[in-house]
């Protein structure tokens, strides 16, 4: 079996590769960087997906769109069982809502809040209803996340990879002292040696 990743720096394609090393599967990488005007994928990521973004995981020439749909596949092909409960379990269905909650609802703040950030005072009638929908989604997770540090059981699942990154916002905006079980989470992920080695892979990764 032939699998390639196609990564894009600085970007949620970085848990892809995380996942990648703790699964221990082998893989191509495939380096992509950011305009550094611009902060676009460059358009050669076109040649690949008509949309040019990343992550894109090539599996013996079928391209794989879209992280959850790249995280599941992982973990059920490669996962040996360990990161996703068991088939037809409640927490299945839990873990198949937190699997889109993290790109469904919870990146939709978070985009806005980037996006609207950038037209100044333009934007500002905008802000209070954004920072109460982040405060809501971040507060959600916080509350959900259990004593094991999981959101899922006591060990890793594909919701813990695919959450990392709200979670990784949470530290990156300095919000860590309002949502400590989040920040705990992301400093248990980045203290992972398969976290270090896929960071070293991948290039600078926000402020690390």
């Amino acid at each position: 079996m032939s699998i390639v990743l196609h990564h894009l720096n600085n970007s949620r394609s970085q848990r892809i590769l995380w996942l990648l090393e703790e699964l221990g599967v082998p893989y191509e990488l495939r380096l992509h960087q950011r305009d550094a005007v611009t902060n676009l994928a460059p358009p050669e990521l076109k040649a690949i997906h008509p949309l040019g973004k990343s992550p894109l995981l090539e599996v013996d020439g079928r391209v794989i769109e879209e992280s959850g749909a790249i995280v599941q596949y992982l973990c059920e092909v490669h996962g040996g069982g360990k990161w996703l409960p068991e088939a037809g379990s409640d927490d299945a269905l839990r873990h198949n809502e937190l699997m889109h909650f993290a790109e469904g609802s919870a990146m939709t703040p978070i985009l806005l809040n980037l996006y609207v950030s950038r037209l100044g005072e333009a934007g500002a009638p905008l802000h209070d209803r954004i920072n109460e929908q982040l405060a809501a989604h971040f507060g959600y997770l916080e509350q959900i996340m259990r004593p094991s540090g999981h959101f899922i059981g006591d060990d890793w699942t594909g919701s813990d990879v695919m959450l990392s990154f709200p979670a990784e916002v949470v530290v990156m905006q300095g919000m860590g002292a309002a949502y400590p079980k989040l920040a705990a989470f992301v400093a248990a992920i980045h203290a992972r040696p398969a976290w270090q080695t896929a960071l070293a892979k991948g290039g600078p990764y926000f402020g690390n």
